[in-house]
C-alpha cells in the first residue's frame, strides 16, 4: 500500500513539474509580466501605469512579487501597492526560461506562443510599453 501511495504522489508531483509555459493565464494573447516589490519605490511609481495598460489595451498584465510572498502577505501587499491587475502567486520565469531579476521594476514582454520578447528594466509607462508591443506585435 506504501508503495501505491509513493508512486501516486510521484506520478502528481512531476505532473505539476511538468506543466508548460502555456499555464501561464492568456495563453494565445500578448502578455505583461511585473516584477514588483513594497519597498520599491519605482514601483509604486510604474503601477498606475500598468494598471491603465490592463484596463485600457487588450494586453494581459500580471504581477510577480519579488520577494515571493503568497497568500494574504501578497494580497495586503499588492493593494498597498494599488495594483488592480492579476497577481501570480508563482513566478514564470523559470518555465519562461529567463533569470530572476537583479533590477527593480523589471517587465517582460510575453507572446503569444509563450516566448518572452523583450526585458525591459525599470519603471514602464502605458506609452513606452505599448511602442515595445506595437513594434513586436507588427512582425
Amino acid at each position: 500500500m506504501k508503495l501505491l501511495i509513493l508512486i501516486v504522489f510521484t506520478a502528481l508531483w512531476l505532473q505539476g513539474c511538468m506543466q508548460p509555459v502555456d499555464q501561464l493565464p492568456g495563453a494565445g494573447q500578448w502578455r505583461v509580466i511585473n516584477y514588483w516589490a513594497i519597498w520599491c519605490a519605482p514601483c509604486r511609481e510604474e503601477i498606475p501605469e500598468l494598471n491603465a495598460l490592463d484596463d485600457r489595451t487588450e494586453l494581459m498584465v500580471f504581477a510577480v512579487n519579488y520577494d515571493g510572498q503568497t497568500g494574504e502577505a501578497l494580497q495586503s501587499q499588492a493593494a498597498e501597492m494599488g495594483i488592480t491587475f492579476t497577481l501570480l502567486e508563482q513566478d514564470p520565469g523559470a518555465a519562461l526560461g529567463v533569470e530572476r531579476p537583479r533590477v527593480l521594476p523589471t517587465t517582460l514582454l510575453v507572446n503569444p506562443q509563450g516566448a518572452v520578447t523583450d526585458t525591459l528594466a525599470g519603471p514602464q509607462t502605458q506609452e513606452s510599453l505599448m511602442t515595445v508591443w506595437r513594434g513586436r506585435s507588427e512582425r
